[in-house]
């Protein structure tokens, strides 16, 4: 618990020139690989924790030219944007300790704007925000994507289905969440078709929360990272495997391990290292540019690559909204 408070806060120190990022917007996200959008997503996730001023230099990086933040206490988002894609990242106070969502989850859930039911606290959070993204996105005729990381994931997922019944322009394209807790009952996750893709970290004990007995439930694709680094197979030998792991948590896999895979970093460099992997094997045959040739970015130690100067995004992302 500690390390993983640690941890954050001392992402939240970094500066964008230290990182080596590995996406750079060059054309439109639908053109990307469903792997390359994901690393995209998951950096645009682990970036929305620094500061507004590095976090608008490191949009630069990733290939965004124009965005806006909205402060709403604990929680805040960016809506980036380029000539191609608008992007809404979510970013909410982190979980370091899995009590506070199994004490909230006591609380149960609130009825859902669509249908359903949805954790209490997530919905709370969702309400302060979307409001003052919503009208901002009245202007927009780019696709549009969610996207976040823990609790981030889940308000990208309840704001998406908030966006399918509003009345602004486009729907969302997908959502891209990395670490989110369950969000909902069955009857909210399966209520409103988006295309959505769920990050699992092999032991990363915040997607398992709230509980299942508790009615609630995850939504989506899963996309799980084993312990090897590798991508799992959504077999139905694996969902079993992935059931027994719920129900013996407690004994698989250290309280630290648990934490350090909820990691955002930790998140960009396993996506990036499938990819490697999957890329070096293809070009092998191509003649391409080796990945292995490429570095990793920030590890749980801090260590991180640098780059040259960035171009930020326009300073219309130091903009902050609050809550009334």
């Amino acid at each position: 618990m500690a390390n993983a408070t640690h941890a954050r806060k001392k992402l939240a120190k970094k500066k964008a020139v230290e990182f080596a990022f590995k996406s750079n917007l060059q054309a439109s996200i639908a053109e990307l690989s469903l792997l390359r959008q994901s690393l995209l997503f998951s950096e645009i996730s682990m970036i929305s924790y620094l500061s507004v001023q590095e976090c608008n230099i490191a949009a630069g990086k990733l290939g965004f030219t124009d965005g806006k933040f909205f402060d709403c206490g604990d929680t805040q988002a960016y809506w980036f944007q380029n000539e191609h894609d608008s992007v809404v990242v979510f970013c909410s106070k982190e979980i370091s300790d899995s009590s506070e969502i199994r004490k909230d989850a006591n609380a149960m859930s609130a009825r859902a704007q669509t249908v359903g039911k949805v954790h209490r606290r997530f919905q709370t959070e969702a309400d302060e925000i979307w409001p003052h993204i919503e009208k901002s996105l009245e202007v927009n005729r780019k696709p549009l994507w969610f996207c976040g990381h823990s609790l981030g994931g889940a308000i990208a997922t309840i704001c998406a289905g908030r966006a399918m019944i509003s009345h602004i322009k486009t729907e969302p394209e997908g959502v891209f969440s990395f670490g989110s807790p369950r969000v909902g009952c069955r009857r909210y996750v399966n209520y409103i078709k988006i295309p959505l893709y769920r990050w699992v970290n092999n032991n990363d004990i915040v997607t398992r929360l709230p509980s299942a007995l508790l009615g609630y439930r995850h939504s989506g694709t899963k996309m799980c990272i084993d312990r090897m680094g590798h991508l799992k197979k959504n077999s139905i030998g694996n969902r079993l495997g992935d059931s027994l792991q719920e129900i013996f948590s407690g004994w698989m896999g250290s309280r630290n391990e648990q934490f350090s895979d909820h990691y955002a970093p930790r998140y960009v460099d396993s996506i990036f290292n499938i990819i490697r992997v999957a890329e070096n094997r293809r070009n092998k045959q191509t003649g391409s540019k080796d990945l292995a040739d490429i570095p990793t970015g920030i590890d749980l130690n801090g260590t991180t690559e640098a780059e040259a100067s960035p171009e930020p995004v326009s300073d219309a992302v130091e903009t902050k909204q609050k809550s009334a």
